[in-house]
C-alpha cells in the first residue's frame, strides 16, 4: 500500500488535471444538441485508458452513444474484474443557480465543483487511477475490462440492447463487476451501497380542446387539462405517504426488523438532513424512519409539470394541454414492468372522458440486492477497513442504476457498488460537487480491492 499511495501523491496535480479535462466536455446525453460531445468524450476516455496501461481500448458502437471498452489481459487464467461506469452527465439547467461555470472545474474549500465532479467522471476516474497506478507499481493482480457507457442519466437503453448479443456478452466475460457511482453514508463513517432502487418514469399527457379557450367564454363547459391532470396526481399519494394504486405493494419485499435496525445504526441526524436539504420538516411514509424510506420503499414523484400560461402577467384561459414527468422508485421484488402497466391502467381507469390521455416510458429498471454474504462484498470490506481504518456499513441506496440488474441478468455477474460519493455532492443538481480527500481515498481503495479480491 505504500507504493500506492507513493504514486498517487507524487501524480496527485496530474490525475485533477486530466479529470479537469473530461469535466470541461459537456456530455449532455439527454440533449441532442451535445452528441458531438458525446464522442468527444468517449474519444477521450479512450485516451486516457490508453496512457492508464491498457492494452487495447476502443469505441464500440450502439443505436446511440459509442461504448468505451478496454482491457489488459495479464493471464487469461486469473480472475478478471470488469470496471463500470458512465461518461454522460445530467442537464446543467437553471444555470442561474449555480455559482461556477458548470462545466470549467473550481477547486475551493476542499472540493471540485462541476457537473460530473462526482457523477459519475470523478468516481469514474478514480477506478483507472488506481488501474494506472497497479500497473505502473507492477502489482496488477489479475485481469482488468473496462465498460464505459454515455447513457446511465437516461436509462442505459443501448447498452442494454447491445449486451444481449452472445459475442458481447463473451466480450464482458468477467468473475466481478465493480461500480464506482453510489454514495456513502458519511463523510467519518465508510460504506458500502448493498441494494439499488427499480425506477419507472413516464411522461402522461393530457388533451383537452384543440386549442386554448377563453376561460370566461368556455370556463365550466369543458375540462381543463391542468386541473384534471393536477387532480389526478393527487390522488396517488394519501396523506400518510403511502401509494394509493391497487397492487402496487403487492411484491414489495417486507424487510426484517433485524434488517430494518441494520439500516438504522448509520450514523444520522434528521436536524442534519434537514440542514443539508433547507427544509424544516421532513416528511415521507408513515411509520418508517427517513433511512428507511430511502433504502427500503417505494415512491413516487412529480419530476416536472407544465400547462398554460406561465409568463409574465397572466393570462384567463383554458389550456389545451397539460403534462407532467413522474416516476416511482421501486424495491426489492417488484417488478418494473407490471408496475408500468398497473399505474397506466390506474389513471386511464380515473381519467375522465372529456380528456385524452398518453403516456410515454423513458426508463423500467429493476431494484438490485447485493448479499453482504458474499465473497465479492467481503473483499470490498477489506479494502474499506485497510485504507479507512474501519469495517463499513452495509447501505442500501434509494438510487437507481438500471444497468446493474440487466447486467446480473444478462452476465450472471454481480457489482460491488462501491462509491466515495456524499449527499452533501448535489449531484443532479445545481453546484454539484466531490470532495477532493475522497477522489484520492477511492483510488487507494479500489487498488486495495484489486488485491483482497484476487487473494480470495
Amino acid at each position: 500500500m505504500k507504493a500506492t499511495q507513493q504514486y498517487i501523491e507524487a501524480n496527485k496535480d496530474r490525475f485533477l488535471d486530466e479529470l479537469f479535462e473530461l469535466i470541461r466536455i459537456p456530455s449532455i446525453s439527454s440533449e441532442s444538441e451535445h452528441k458531438p460531445d458525446m464522442i468527444r468524450c468517449a474519444e477521450q476516455w479512450r485516451k486516457l485508458l490508453l496512457q492508464a496501461g491498457a492494452d487495447k481500448a476502443e469505441l464500440l458502437p450502439t443505436s446511440g452513444n459509442p461504448l468505451v471498452y478496454g482491457e489488459k489481459i495479464i493471464d487469461p487464467a486469473k480472475k478478471t474484474i470488469l470496471v463500470y461506469g458512465h461518461y454522460d452527465v445530467m442537464p446543467v439547467a437553471p444555470l442561474e443557480l449555480w455559482n461556477t461555470d458548470p462545466f470549467e472545474p473550481v477547486v475551493k474549500d476542499g472540493k471540485i465543483w462541476a457537473r460530473g465532479a462526482d457523477d459519475d467522471k470523478g468516481q469514474s476516474f478514480m477506478q483507472a487511477k488506481a488501474f494506472e497506478t497497479m500497473v505502473a507499481t507492477n502489482s496488477l493482480p489479475c485481469n482488468v475490462k473496462f465498460i464505459f457507457e454515455g447513457e446511465e442519466e437516461i436509462g442505459s437503453p443501448s447498452l442494454a440492447e447491445w449486451i444481449v448479443k452472445e459475442e458481447n456478452k463473451k466480450l464482458l466475460k468477467a468473475d466481478v463487476i465493480l461500480v464506482s457511482d453510489t454514495d456513502m453514508v458519511s463523510d467519518k463513517v465508510p460504506s458500502i451501497c448493498t441494494g439499488l432502487r427499480g425506477l419507472c418514469k413516464f411522461e402522461m399527457r393530457l388533451t383537452g380542446p384543440d386549442h386554448d379557450l377563453h376561460s370566461g367564454d368556455f370556463g365550466g363547459t369543458v375540462s381543463n387539462p391542468v386541473n384534471v391532470l393536477s387532480w389526478m396526481i393527487g390522488t396517488v399519494l394519501d396523506k400518510d405517504g403511502h401509494i394509493t394504486i391497487p397492487g402496487f405493494y403487492d411484491d414489495v419485499l417486507v424487510v426484517s426488523p433485524e434488517e430494518r435496525a441494520l439500516i438504522n445504526q448509520a450514523p444520522y441526524s434528521d436536524d442534519a438532513y434537514k440542514k443539508s436539504v433547507g427544509v424544516e420538516v421532513l416528511h415521507g411514509e408513515k411509520d418508517y424512519t427517513t433511512l428507511e424510506r430511502i433504502g427500503i420503499r417505494p415512491t413516487f414523484d412529480v419530476c416536472g409539470i407544465q400547462g398554460g400560461y406561465s409568463g409574465e402577467g397572466f393570462k384567463t384561459i383554458i389550456p389545451s394541454e397539460a403534462w407532467a414527468k413522474l416516476s416511482f422508485r421501486l424495491v426489492a421484488n417488484q417488478n418494473p414492468q407490471r408496475i408500468a402497466k398497473l399505474v397506466e391502467d390506474y389513471f386511464r381507469q380515473i381519467a375522465p372522458e372529456s380528456v385524452k390521455l398518453d403516456f410515454h416510458f423513458y426508463e423500467v429498471g429493476k431494484p438490485y440486492v447485493c448479499p453482504i454474504d458474499l465473497p465479492e462484498y467481503r473483499a470490498a470490506e477489506e479494502a474499506f477497513k485497510e485504507t479507512c481504518g474501519m469495517r463499513p456499513i452495509p447501505a442500501k441506496s434509494g438510487c437507481s442504476i438500471s444497468i446493474v440488474s440487466v447486467f446480473e441478468r444478462e452476465l450472471g455477474l454481480k457489482s460491488i457498488l462501491m462509491g466515495f460519493g456524499l449527499g452533501a455532492d448535489n449531484i443532479h443538481a445545481p453546484n454539484e460537487n466531490y470532495r477532493i480527500d475522497r477522489f484520492f481515498k477511492g483510488i487507494e481503495t479500489a487498488v486495495a480491492y484489486f488485491q483482497h479480491y484476487c487473494d480470495l
